[in-house]
C-alpha cells in the first residue's frame, strides 16, 4: 500500500470520530430524555469510561487519582452535561456551531494561564471565531434560548480550562489510559449530583434506549478508538482539518432531519467561524514517519463533542 493511500485510509478512520459527535447533537436532540442533562452524563461516560479502561488495561498511580478526576469533571461529567442541556435547548445546528469555536478558547486559555505566546493565527481566528457566533445568534429565524446558549459558552470554558490543566499536568501515558480515566472519574463524580438535582434516573422509552446506545458505543467510545488511530498515524495538521467534520455534521443534520433553517447570514456565521479554526491551526505541517504526535492544543476536549 502506498504512502498516500495509506494516509487516506487512516484519514477516513480518523473522520469516524468528529462524524460521530456531530450526530451526537441530533442524537440528544431528538431522542434523550427532557430535562436529565446529568444522568445523560452519566450514561454517556461510564460505560464508555469502562470499556476504554478494559482496552487500555492500565489504572492510574500516586496524585493523577485526583488530576485524573478533575480532569474528568472538566472534560467529561460537566462537559457532557452541558452539551446535553445545549443540545436540548438550541436547534441542532446552532449548537454545533457554537461548540466548534472551542480550539478558539483554548489558544486565549493558554495564554491566560500557562503564558503561552499569543499567535496573530490565534487573535485573528478568535475574532473571526466571537464575530461568526454574534452574526448567527443576531440572525435567528426565531428567538434563541439563551440558557442553551449560557450552556453552550460555560461548555467551552470547561473544555478550555480541562485543556490548560492538561497541557500544564502533561500525561502518565497513552491517550487511550488517559482519557478512561477521565471518562470513569467523570461519570463516576456525577452520579450524587444527578440523584441530588434530578431525582430519581428517567425512565427511557425504546427510542432513549437506542440514543443512549448510539451515543455510548459509538459517539463516545467508538469515536475515541477512531480519534486515536489518527493522532497515530496522521500529522496534526490533518487531524485539525477532519476535526471540523464535527460541526459540519451538526449544522447538515440540523438542516435536513430537524427543520432548521439558517439564513445567509447565518450560513456567512458559519464560514467566519470555520475560517478562525482553520486560521488559528496554522502551524508546523511536518509529518513524522510512522507514528506522530500532535501537540496538545490539536488535541484538545474542545474537539470531542
Amino acid at each position: 500500500m502506498s504512502s498516500m493511500e495509506n494516509s487516506l485510509r487512516w484519514a477516513a478512520v480518523t473522520a469516524i470520530a468528529p462524524v460521530a459527535w456531530g450526530t451526537n447533537y441530533y442524537v440528544t436532540h431528538e431522542y434523550l430524555p427532557d430535562g436529565h442533562p446529568l444522568y445523560g452524563a452519566v450514561i454517556r461516560a461510564l460505560p464508555a469510561g469502562l470499556l476504554l479502561l478494559a482496552l487500555a488495561r492500565r489504572r492510574p498511580t500516586g496524585d493523577w487519582w485526583w488530576k485524573a478526576t478533575v480532569l474528568g469533571i472538566c472534560n467529561v461529567g460537566a462537559f457532557f452535561a452541558l452539551i446535553y442541556l445545549a443540545s436540548k435547548l438550541l436547534p441542532v445546528s446552532l449548537a454545533a456551531t457554537i461548540m466548534s469555536t472551542s480550539p478558539l478558547a483554548m489558544g486565549l486559555f493558554a495564554w491566560a494561564l500557562l503564558s503561552e505566546r499569543l499567535t496573530l493565527p490565534v487573535v485573528a481566528g478568535a475574532i473571526l471565531g466571537i464575530g461568526g457566533v454574534l452574526l448567527m445568534l443576531g440572525t435567528a429565524h426565531s428567538a434563541v434560548d439563551l440558557r442553551g446558549v449560557a450552556a453552550s459558552l460555560a461548555a467551552v470554558t470547561m473544555s478550555s480550562c480541562g485543556y490548560a490543566l492538561a497541557k500544564k499536568w502533561g500525561r502518565p501515558g497513552d491517550l487511550l489510559a488517559t482519557t478512561s480515566w477521565q471518562l470513569v472519574a467523570g461519570g463516576a463524580v456525577m452520579i450524587p449530583v444527578a440523584i441530588l438535582v434530578e431525582g430519581a434516573p428517567p425512565s427511557l422509552d425504546l427510542p432513549a434506549v437506542g440514543g443512549f446506545t448510539y451515543v455510548v458505543l459509538v459517539a463516545t467510545a467508538g469515536a475515541y478508538l477512531a480519534w486515536f488511530a489518527g493522532l497515530r498515524y496522521l500529522n496534526a495538521a490533518s487531524v485539525g482539518l477532519i476535526g471540523l467534520l464535527n460541526p459540519v455534521t451538526g449544522v447538515l443534520l440540523g438542516t435536513t432531519l430537524s427543520g432548521d433553517r439558517l439564513s445567509l447570514r447565518q450560513l456567512l456565521g458559519m464560514a467566519l467561524i470555520l475560517g478562525g479554526i482553520l486560521l488559528s491551526r496554522r502551524g508546523p505541517r511536518t509529518p513524522v514517519p510512522g507514528r506522530t504526535q500532535p501537540s496538545p492544543t490539536r488535541i484538545g476536549a474542545g474537539d470531542r463533542c
